[in-house]
């Protein structure tokens, strides 16, 4: 149950239709976080580290990051983020 990082082009942007999807921010901080469904996101500011039981990822500004549907994770939010997003 691994978390995607890609980097898409804008092309790609475009055809997900992603800048019309919702935008959320959150402040400085740690979180525990568990995906009931897998969210896909593009992240627009920030810095993150997500660790999981099975790894640690860090991404940040124009990162795509996919999660898995059942993911037990902790957010650590080093770089106040804005990304948009998508629960499939």
């Amino acid at each position: 149950m691994n978390i995607k990082i890609e980097k898409l082009t804008e092309d790609e942007i475009q055809k997900l239709g992603i800048r019309n999807w919702p935008v959320w921010t959150k402040e400085v901080s740690t979180f525990d976080w568990y995906y009931d469904s897998t969210e896909m996101c593009l992240i627009l500011e920030g810095k993150v580290i997500v660790k999981s039981d099975s790894e640690v990822v860090e991404f940040g500004k124009g990162d795509f990051v996919t999660f898995p549907k059942g993911l037990k994770c902790v957010w650590n939010v080093i770089e106040p983020v804005r990304k948009h997003y998508h629960f499939d």
